[in-house]
């Protein structure tokens, strides 16, 4: 009884296998377009956020590095505004808030990635599944008796043979989309230690520079 479900189910071809193939393709495009901007907006304000932090710091304004901080959305203003209040602590404090900041920001950063992952490893699979399942009812036309019946099999067997391709198709850009992505994270992550390291850098002037007043 089983078996015969399981065979009614293979009966059905490969059409319904390049649906799901075309859905997966739809998902992994938009997970790659919203990395896109994402990534993209945030290298633009973080590029700009640098520049105003320097120009803070070379001017001696305090005030002017906690307006850049505030104005910014980017994730490097977001970790360093976090962790800039323990910054009475010392460098070593900071740095400590900015690493746990940043852990805290990961999961935003990973958006996306598991899923392009997931797609790139395994539409191939969903293909060759279509495939194998194109291939039975290809075949199951042969014990029809039909003289049309080979060449049903040809054009059943192409079908199958489109599923593999397809399933290839939809995961090369999600393997690329999924390795381009955790580039950027990476980058992005080394932006906000940069940035943190030129206020660790900053904090501990500011601390010398007391105890010289103090002296």
């Amino acid at each position: 009884m089983i078996v015969d479900e399981l065979v009614k189910v293979a009966l059905l071809g490969a059409t319904w296998v390049l649906y799901v193939l075309f859905a997966l393709s739809v998902v992994s495009i938009a997970a790659m377009a919203e990395r896109v901007l994402f990534f993209r907006k945030n290298r633009q304000g973080g590029e700009a956020l640098r520049r105003e932090l320097v120009r803070a710091i070379t001017a001696g304004d305090p005030g002017g590095v906690h307006r850049a901080l505030t104005a910014s959305t980017t994730v490097e203003a977001a970790v360093l505004r976090e962790a800039l209040a323990f910054r009475d602590g010392g460098p070593g404090a900071f740095l400590d808030a900015v690493e746990s900041a940043l852990a805290a920001e990961r999961p935003g950063l990973d958006r996306g990635t598991v899923l392009l992952g997931t797609i790139g490893n395994n539409a191939p699979f969903v293909g060759l599944f279509g495939t194998v399942l194109g291939i039975i009812e290809a075949f199951s036309y042969l014990g029809t008796g039909d003289q049309s019946a080979m060449g049903n099999v040809m054009g059943g067997i192409s079908e199958a043979l489109v599923a593999t391709a397809v399933g290839i198709f939809v995961a090369i850009p999600a393997v690329i989309g999924f390795n381009v992505a955790q580039k950027r994270a990476g980058e992005l992550e080394n932006s906000v230690m940069s940035q943190a390291r030129l206020l660790s850098a900053w904090i501990q002037l500011k601390d010398g520079r007391r105890e010289e007043a103090r002296a």
